[in-house]
Order: structure tokens, then C-alpha cells, then sequence
């Protein structure tokens, strides 16, 4: 026997002397239940969890580690009485998180950092990551950002390229895209030849923002779970072809919300994701084209979607049970995803606690 509870037997006591009375009996029966206890404790998995918050067509997804460690990607809108930085002071309280230990920003609009300063009212926030200067200007880019680094400039700033790592203790957190670029190697289980290549019908180059995402893949144990933020129609091609440095995951959260200027067949079926969390809005993201590319993906279980999406009508949304807000006018409910080392992990939608399990791949 290993671990925790085999270091406790020589402590043990297994056996009752005779000469011991009722009380001594008594007495060492539960100081055994006290060091079995112990060290089931102590041996006892901890999880990795993540929780996709609902901040209506924004990103807000807070990781936290097995650690006690916290990664936040994005802190959805600014304004609305403070109801995203609200809806994610709730879930980090929930998590028994209290401060932010790294916010990943994957770009700079006003569905992803607009809430920063919101949230940093309400929690620390001692990491800043992102992917460096601002690639748009104009008035309201400008203010934007202007907002956004005072915020930043209160904790330590770390700019992140393609291949590098954000720290967070107990994960494997890498970076696959920033400011535009990708990763130049294969992580560990990518490097494949894409077949999918070949159909791809490209677009119009995207100058925005969008473009220069910072996508990270998150790793525990043989767990896997892949965030783009909004990359770009173009861009997701790039990064998996002509070969797929990546891989198969087991997660996919949505790129750009489930929206049809990203997500083609190209990538999604060559990460070949197990379940995929839509983080749409009732009105934003959820586009039946879009919707119809991932539920046709191979090995797809399920899709889980923060929003029933009005634009898909009944044919192009999963079944309310899988949903977290079927009314246009929420209640801001969030899902949660637990996982464990070995690949196991489950879903559990907060509006009706529906909860799926999922085994690790074979």
C-alpha cells in the first residue's frame, strides 16, 4: 500500500491489549477511527474547477486549481450596476477564492475586460497576463485600455508570447496563440497531420482585436481543456494546419461565444472535444451554423450552453436541462466543470443542479 494512509499504519492502533478495560477499549477504537479519517483526508482526490459564469456574451471563466490557486480568463462587461464583477465575486466565494491569483485577459474588448476594474474593487488581483499593447485606437478603444491598465498597474504585469507557460501552481497552463502568432512546436500528444485542411474556405483577414486572442490549452493529469477567446475564422485554421500541434481535448470552450465568424470544422473536429460549453448570450453567440459545426463533431457527447440562444430556435439549442438560462431576462446561473486527475470529470448546471459525468477516454 502507497500514499498518505500507509504512512499512518506503524501509528496505527490495529489491536486492543487485553489488560486495556471497557474505557481503554473505548479509547483506542477511536483513535483509530481518528487516524483512519486522517488519512483518508489527506488521500482524498482533489479536483480541478472551472466555472463558466454568465455574463451574457462576454467570457468570464474562473479556474481554480487543485492548489488553491486561481486563473481568471476575462471579467465580462463594465456598467449594469456591477453585474458581472458581481456574478464573479459570487462564483470565487463559492470556490472559496479570495483573490485573483492570475487574470488572463485574451483581448481587449468590452465583453472580456470591461468588468476589470468592477472586479478589482471587490477581489485582489495580483497577476495580470495578456498578450501587450493594444492593436486597436479611436475613442472608445482608447478609454477601453486606459481603464484596463490602471487596473493592471495595481498588480504585477506579465505579456506572454506563443510557448509560454502562466504559472499557476498545481496546472499546465500554455499559451497556443498571442498578438496574432502561434505556437511554432507541438505540445505533448499533438503534431498530427490535419485532414481537414483541405476543405477549408478562408475569409476576410480580421484586423481586430479578435485576431490576437490569447488562447491557452489547460492540462491536469490527462485532463485537457482548450480556451481561444475570440480567434478568428482564419486564425483557429492556422493554428491546426497544415498539421494540429495540439491535439485531441477533452473540453472545448466555444470560440467568440459560439459565433460563425469562428469555429470551423478544421479545428473543432480535429480537437475532437468529448463536451463543449457554449458561453453565449441569449442574443449574442449560439448561431445555428455555428452550433451545427459542433454538435457534429466526432466523439462529441454534449454541449452545455450558458444561454438558450433565441436565434437557434428549438432545432439548434441542447435540451433546457443542459442550459443555465432559458429566459432572455436571467438570473445570471453558471456551470461548473470538476475534474479529476485521471481525466474524469463532471458537469453541473446551477439552475436545476442536472449533473452528467464523464469517464476518462479509453
Amino acid at each position: 500500500m502507497a500514499g498518505p494512509l500507509s504512512s499512518l499504519l506503524p501509528f496505527l492502533p490495529l489491536t486492543v491489549p487485553r489488560s486495556l478495560n471497557t474505557c481503554g477499549t473505548i479509547w483506542a477504537m477511536r483513535t483509530l477511527s481518528t487516524f483512519l479519517l486522517l488519512a483518508f483526508s489527506l488521500s482524498a482526490a482533489k479536483t480541478l474547477d472551472i466555472y463558466f459564469i454568465d455574463v451574457e456574451g462576454g467570457q468570464a471563466t474562473l479556474i481554480v486549481s487543485p492548489s488553491g490557486q486561481s486563473m481568471l480568463v476575462d471579467a465580462g462587461w463594465p456598467a449594469n450596476n456591477n453585474r458581472d464583477a458581481d456574478r464573479i465575486a459570487a462564483a470565487a466565494k463559492l470556490a472559496k477564492v479570495k483573490q485573483i491569483d492570475y487574470f488572463v485577459a485574451t483581448h481587449y474588448h468590452t465583453d472580456h475586460i470591461g468588468g476589470v476594474s468592477q472586479l478589482a474593487a471587490k477581489l485582489p488581483i495580483v497577476n495580470f497576463v495578456d498578450h501587450g499593447a493594444n492593436n486597436e485606437s479611436g475613442k472608445a478603444a482608447d478609454d477601453l485600455f486606459a481603464s484596463y491598465t490602471r487596473a493592471r498597474d495595481k498588480g504585477n504585469h506579465i505579456v506572454v508570447k506563443p510557448g509560454d507557460k502562466v504559472p499557476v501552481k498545481g496546472l499546465d497552463v500554455t499559451v497556443l496563440t498571442s498578438n496574432g502568432e502561434k505556437i511554432s512546436s507541438p505540445v505533448a500528444g499533438g503534431g498530427a497531420a490535419n485532414a481537414l485542411c483541405g476543405g477549408f474556405q478562408p475569409r476576410a483577414l480580421d484586423p481586430t482585436e479578435n485576431a490576437r486572442s490569447l488562447g491557452t490549452l489547460i492540462t491536469f493529469g490527462k485532463f485537457r481543456m482548450i480556451n481561444l477567446g475570440d480567434l478568428t475564422w482564419n486564425k483557429e485554421n492556422d493554428l491546426v494546419c497544415p498539421s494540429n500541434p495540439i491535439g485531441k481535448v477533452d473540453v472545448y470552450l466555444t470560440t467568440h461565444h459560439g459565433m460563425n465568424m469562428s469555429g470551423p470544422a478544421s479545428i473543432v473536429h480535429a480537437l475532437g472535444p468529448r463536451v463543449a460549453i457554449m458561453n453565449n448570450g441569449a442574443k449574442k453567440g449560439g448561431t445555428p451554423e455555428a452550433w451545427q459545426v459542433i454538435k457534429q463533431s466526432p466523439g462529441l457527447e454534449d454541449i452545455w450552453q450558458l444561454h438558450y440562444a433565441l436565434a437557434g430556435g428549438k432545432d439548434n439549442n441542447v435540451p433546457d436541462a443542459m442550459i443555465a438560462n432559458v429566459d432572455e431576462s436571467c438570473e445570471g446561473k453558471w456551470i461548473k466543470l470538476s475534474a479529476m486527475a485521471d481525466g474524469t470529470f463532471t458537469v453541473t448546471n446551477s439552475r436545476n443542479k442536472n449533473t452528467k459525468s464523464y469517464k476518462p477516454k479509453s
